[in-house]
């Protein structure tokens, strides 16, 4: 896609995705497309159309009037983007689509890019170009442009019913769910051989009577290959499996095609690795695969998730004891930091004293580095480094469910899932011409989620507690058993072994020191110093660098700092 293309023409109406309309509720008897169903809802039920609505969609609808209305599904699985031109709101799929020749690249976007390695809605690196936000929607109406949510995490845990009962509704609802995804032909899969990916392959081959076709990314690199573990999950369900190993040599090549086909920035280094999988699939004439995105995010199974139960342990103890003795005695006083034992607990009162999600950022990569040590002093005359901040907190807080794991799943379905993983596989299926679906998405699990106990999602240390016990037997024992690791790239240590690739990515990087956004000093401390002695650490600042000079070199070869 070219970015700089003639200008656009207004469209009156886009319908994407697959959205699901209640007969009863929403759509008329008579309404023959999509379009009517969503004319119908909007003229019954107004900006809360979308809320009666489930699937993935993303829909524009323009009034005679002139009044314009927007949504997107929950997690924004379908994106859509808007401008105001006059009176006037321009829309688009796509953020470049809108852009102009000479439109201007927001500065404050680049620095959220390099922050969350993703550039969250509604912002988009381009001025005046935004992006509606998941579960929200848009209306221009009388030169009034509102943006609002029709849909908010909400948590109603309900408490004493049988386990057994749960186990049950919930494996009939996930088997509902990948038969719904299976209407309209055959469906491959990704398979990473964990829990989520396993058991959406287990489900189409229980649901279809057939064996699924499973595929999977390798690497050959210690540490990094977990294909082993999606042999075990093939075996057992006997699926038609298939695998590629990456090689340094699909970088050079992968990384300015992917790099190049999102709509803005974009910094997931399991890109890449996800746009050979659907390559693969592609290439065997699969049309539509699963993913399994979604039941970390709805189960609690990320490690942060106990982690942070961990410090949360903290603020269960009273006030007056905390306030009062334990920190100033292990902390404010300084007196036991050489200490071993003691302080280790005062660098955990530390932690535990900063509030969420302030805790969640604490390792945040460019704020370790040194936000001053990393980018030029004229790059950040422009922005607020303190923003990204500021939205997190403002998310955060709309959740306040009263259980500390709850208000972090909320916060993922935002950030995670509808800001990073699910425009990694949308963006890299599209690039590969695959469709998608996602089971685990569907809106009766995600309301399933919502109504189970805490302790049913992180029991202790012990992650997705409920969601292992259902799939007990049904899953391989090492599956349950397994520690999570995903789609992870080596390219750190690939970028120090591999003379290629090694070459992309300096040149890209000490292009973005010419730019004048990067301090030319922290590059070659980066690319001579800090990624040969530690490549897994300083290979992620070193691939987010990349990834965003080689999109600027397709989209905007001509922007510098200024």
């Amino acid at each position: 896609l070219s970015l700089y293309s003639r200008p656009m023409d207004p469209l009156d109406h886009l319908c994407l995705g697959q959205p699901k309309f209640p007969q009863t509720a929403v759509a008329s008897p008579s309404a023959a497309t999509t379009l009517d169903a969503w004319h119908h809802a909007y003229s019954t039920f107004g900006a809360e159309a979308p809320a009666k609505v489930s699937g993935d969609f993303a829909v524009a609808l323009r009034q005679p009037d002139g009044t314009t209305f927007l949504a997107v599904d929950r997690f924004a699985i379908r994106t859509l983007c808007y401008r105001l031109a006059g009176d006037r709101l321009l829309f688009a799929e796509r953020a470049d689509a809108l852009a102009s020749h000479a439109a201007e690249l927001d500065a404050q976007a680049i620095y959220d890019y390099l922050y969350f390695h993703t550039i969250p809605s509604p912002r988009t690196v381009f001025k005046d170009v935004f992006r509606v936000p998941p579960g929200h929607y848009v209306l221009f109406r009388n030169g009034k442009l509102t943006v609002a949510p029709y849909w908010q995490p909400r948590f109603e845990e309900q408490r004493g019913r049988p386990l057994a009962a749960l186990k049950s509704e919930f494996l009939q609802l996930v088997e509902s769910s990948v038969a719904e995804c299976l209407v309209g032909g055959p469906c491959g899969c990704f398979m990473s051989g964990g829990t989520d990916s396993s058991t959406v392959a287990g489900m189409i081959g229980k649901v279809s009577g057939q064996p699924a076709e499973s595929y999977s990314i390798g690497f050959d690199a210690s540490g990094y290959d977990e294909m082993e573990y999606a042999r075990i999950a093939a075996r057992h369900f006997g699926t038609h499996h298939h695998e590629y190993y990456v090689t340094p040599d699909d970088l050079v090549s992968g990384i300015p095609q992917v790099a190049s086909h999102y709509d803005q920035p974009f910094g997931n280094s399991s890109a890449v690795p996800a746009y050979y999988c659907a390559r693969l699939a592609k290439a065997d004439g699969i049309a539509k695969m699963l993913g399994g995105d979604g039941g970390d995010e709805l189960f609690g199974g990320n490690t942060r998730y106990a982690k942070q139960c961990v410090f949360g342990a903290y603020d269960v103890l009273p006030r007056a004891l905390r306030k009062g003795l334990i920190a100033p005695i292990l902390v404010d006083s300084g007196h036991f930091d050489s200490l071993p034992l003691i302080s280790k607990a005062a660098s955990y009162v530390r932690q535990a004293r900063v509030p969420m999600p302030d805790r969640m950022e604490t390792y945040n990569l460019i704020e370790r580095l040194g936000i001053a040590e990393v980018l030029s002093s004229a790059f950040l005359e422009h922005v607020d480094t303190a923003e990204p901040l500021r939205q997190e907190r403002t998310i955060y807080d709309q959740c306040n469910s009263g259980s500390l794991v709850n208000d972090m799943l909320a916060f993922d379905w935002r950030y995670t899932l509808a800001e990073n993983d699910l425009p990694k596989v949308c963006g890299t299926a599209d690039l590969a011409g695959i469709a998608l679906g996602f089971p685990f998405l569907d809106g009766r699990l995600v309301d399933f989620s919502s109504r189970l106990p805490t302790n049913y999602k992180v029991r202790g240390l012990k992650l997705r507690w409920f969601f292992k016990e259902a799939l007990r037997g049904f899953l391989p024992d090492e599956i349950i058993t397994k520690k999570k690791q995903g789609f992870g790239l080596p390219f750190g240590v690939w970028a120090v072994r591999h003379a290629r690739l090694a070459q992309l990515a300096s040149s890209s990087v000490r292009q973005l020191a010419e730019r004048g956004l990067v301090r030319p000093e922290f590059v070659e401390q980066l690319l001579t110093v800090h990624l040969p002695a530690h490549p897994g650490y300083y290979g992620e600042m070193v691939w987010i660098l990349m990834m965003l000079e080689q999109w600027l070199q397709a989209k905007a070869p001509a922007w510098k700092v200024g």
